[in-house]
């Protein structure tokens, strides 16, 4: 059985504000990277723990999925069967803030 996928508020923030940004360039872009961002995301329903540990917590609960160049940072409660997207952190801006 799949895990339920949550999103942070934050992080629905974090995905709108990363794609507006983009998308000032190219709408194409933009749409492109969140299909990619997504797909990553859904993945984890199936494999909650595929991600690694975000080194700057070193805390098993805290994993993240590098999709370059944003780290999509997100809680596993295995209990409870949820994945919460936490984050969706661009690289360049050091570690994500929670």
């Amino acid at each position: 059985m799949a895990f339920k996928l949550i999103w942070s508020p934050t992080a629905k923030f974090d995905l709108k504000d990363i794609t507006a940004f983009i998308a000032k360039d190219s709408a194409s872009a933009a749409k492109r990277f969140v299909k990619n961002l997504l797909q990553a995301v859904e993945r984890l329903a199936d494999f909650p723990e595929s991600g690694r540990i975000v080194p700057e917590f070193n805390d098993p609960v805290i994993r993240e999925v590098i999709r370059k160049p944003c780290r999509i940072v997100y809680r596993v409660d295995i209990e409870n069967r949820i994945v919460e997207i936490a984050r969706i952190w661009h690289a360049a801006r050091g570690a994500p803030n929670f």
